[in-house]
């Protein structure tokens, strides 16, 4: 019998994940997993349940919560040579790489993806001994997501991160920066940069629209010095997808991108903290297998 480990966040989604317990075990159970729990109790204890069940030999394991706790398991398992397939149930604020899948917030839903779903390699990406599956940045707006605290991002979801960010706006700052992408330069100073593997970013899902999850490549995206009224240009934009055309905006696809920036850039890895600049991004061409959506998504390239 295939054996899964879920690894869940108790206090995501107002403990949704928790409450279904029960559902979610009996539907693996059925579609025959033999299947075990590790409820998250801090920082690092998804990496290190994830890193475990690997080396364990398990054949699935699945990331029950925001992104930070998929960041985590990512973070668990890819160093590792057997990888066990991963699953995903949403069930954080902003969700955006189970946004990007069309993976269903609802946790029922999700869950049926888990046990109908269809396998798909996709890709990791790489900083320094770090790894991350959605998106990575720096920039003062990038900070949002670990600055709004957790008991507000409960309250009122994803509305939190709106409320920091206008607080935040008269004080954004540009950074000169130095920035080499499969061979091409650009130097200058910007407000912020995004290294995306997916469409789905802060809750922007046509922020890299030309986004795909296994075409071994990144989208970055880099907003060039400006004022704040062309930041909330950029920002309207962005929502209808329209940002990439702007003058302020560079956006190209790359593989390998390096960074270095001439004063301090806090790097911000799917929503955590993730160190400071400089460093040197890698793309992982499909490097984790993934249970995702029966029907075929915009974000896979037929690549055959």
């Amino acid at each position: 019998m295939k054996r899964c480990r879920l690894i869940y966040n108790p206090s995501s989604g107002r403990e949704q994940v928790k409450k279904q317990l029960p559902y979610i075990l009996e539907q693996l159970e059925i579609t025959g997993y033999e299947t075990s729990t590790h409820a998250t109790t801090g920082k690092d204890c998804a990496k290190k349940a994830a890193r475990l069940a690997a080396e364990r030999g398990f054949d699935l394991v699945i990331a029950a919560g925001g992104d930070g706790t998929i960041n985590e398991v990512v973070n668990g398992l890819a160093e590792q040579p057997n990888r066990p397939m991963l699953g995903v149930i949403p069930a954080g604020t902003t969700n955006d790489f189970a946004r990007a899948l069309h993976i269903p917030r609802d946790i029922r839903e999700a869950t049926d993806v888990l046990c109908n779903g269809t396998e798909q390699y996709v890709d990791v990406g790489k900083v320094g001994g770090q790894f991350f599956i959605n998106i990575a940045g720096a920039g003062t707006l990038t900070e949002l997501t670990y600055e709004v605290p957790s008991k507000l991002k409960t309250m009122i979801g994803q509305v939190a991160y709106y409320v920091k960010g206008f607080e935040k706006l008269p004080r954004i700052r540009p950074t000169e920066v130095t920035i080499e992408y499969d061979g091409k330069w650009f130097e200058g100073e910007i407000m912020l940069f995004l290294v995306s593997n997916t469409n789905s970013v802060g809750g922007f899902e046509k922020l890299a629209p030309k986004a795909y999850l296994n075409d071994g490549l990144f989208d970055l995206l880099i907003l060039k010095k400006t004022n704040l009224a062309d930041v909330v240009r950029v920002v309207s934009a962005a929502l209808r997808g329209e940002h990439i055309h702007d003058d302020c905006v560079i956006y190209v696809q790359a593989s390998r991108i390096k960074i270095h920036s001439k004063t301090e850039m806090h790097l911000n890895l799917d929503g955590e903290y993730g160190g400071d600049l400089p460093g040197e991004f890698t793309n992982l061409h499909n490097h984790i297998k993934m249970i995702v959506p029966n029907k075929k998504l915009a974000v896979f390239q037929d690549l055959y």
